[in-house]
């Protein structure tokens, strides 16, 4: 039996359609977004909603890249190990993330020359609202990818045929994000 197109690619057709709506929310000015300046950035801080799959992952590809980078999630518990699936892939990989734990953003600790990255639209404009990090420049993470993706879908408890393509995505647009930032090197 073949895995459906929408389910590897997207995860779901609601992950479909939120990718494709943000590309129009990018394009009417709506992602949420705020540009840095670009030689002000002294820190990548991933943000997605658990902090245990996506940027978890973006954090601990981004370290070991060089970069100094910090992570958190939207509506987690801090202390969480990664999510088992994400945890398995990432190290068939290479890549080692036994040692991460979230932070919720309540326990996060804003530094001067942050740049928030965000995994979907609806990240960046709660971002925007936060009181601790509002005033801090954020971007969406997949826009740096190639192609861009401006909606990472969450691969949390969906089928699992779509997490390599989540994770490539991720690899992807942190390679090039390390590239655009360099003063954000640790």
């Amino acid at each position: 039996m073949s895995i459906p197109v929408i389910t590897r690619r997207f995860a779901t057709p609601r992950g479909a359609m939120r990718l494709a709506l943000s590309y129009g929310e990018v394009a009417l000015g709506l992602s949420g977004e705020r540009k840095p300046d670009p030689g002000a950035v002294r820190r990548l801080v991933f943000v997605c909603h658990g902090n245990i799959c996506r940027s978890a992952y973006a954090d601990v590809l981004a370290r070991r890249a060089g970069a100094n980078v910090a992570s958190f999630g939207l509506s987690t518990a801090t202390g969480r190990p990664a999510h088992e699936p994400v945890l398995e892939l990432a190290a068939t990989r290479g890549v080692d993330m036994s040692m991460h734990r979230a932070t919720d953003i309540d326990d996060f600790v804003p530094m001067e020359g942050d740049l928030l990255l965000a995994m979907e639209t609806r990240h960046a404009r709660l971002l925007a609202t936060a009181p601790t990090v509002s005033h801090l420049p954020r971007l969406l993470l997949g826009a740096f990818g190639s192609p861009p993706v401006p909606h990472l879908h969450d691969p949390y408890d969906e089928d699992e045929s779509y997490l390599p393509t989540c994770l490539t995505r991720i690899e992807r647009a942190v390679a090039a994000l390390v590239r655009s930032f360099p003063s954000a090197s640790a």
